[in-house]
């Protein structure tokens, strides 16, 4: 009961290494758990609701871009700018 792993669900797709182009949200989100985990679930509610806002403003990289028209993708470093900016504002 006192131990507990977070990581992010898919592989690590070396082939896209150095590329800024992959999505960061699983593991953003497997942060978030551990916070939860830690008893720091305000910190938690902020990282979501983060990640909720810039996906809501169309900032959004390549992976979920293309399922959704007229959205142009932003590179992984820009998905987490906007991220790291909601979380400030």
């Amino acid at each position: 009961d006192n131990i507990a792993v977070f990581e992010a669900t898919h592989g690590t797709a070396p082939k896209y290494a150095g590329m800024d182009k992959v999505n960061p949200g699983a593991l953003i989100l497997s942060g978030s758990m551990m916070f939860d985990y830690l008893g720091w679930a305000e910190a938690s509610r902020n990282i979501v609701h983060a990640l909720e806002k810039t996906i809501s403003s169309e900032v959004m990289t390549y992976d979920i871009a293309r399922q959704i028209k007229g959205v142009a993708p932003v590179k992984c470093s820009e998905f987490a700018k906007e991220i790291i900016r909601n979380m400030e504002n």
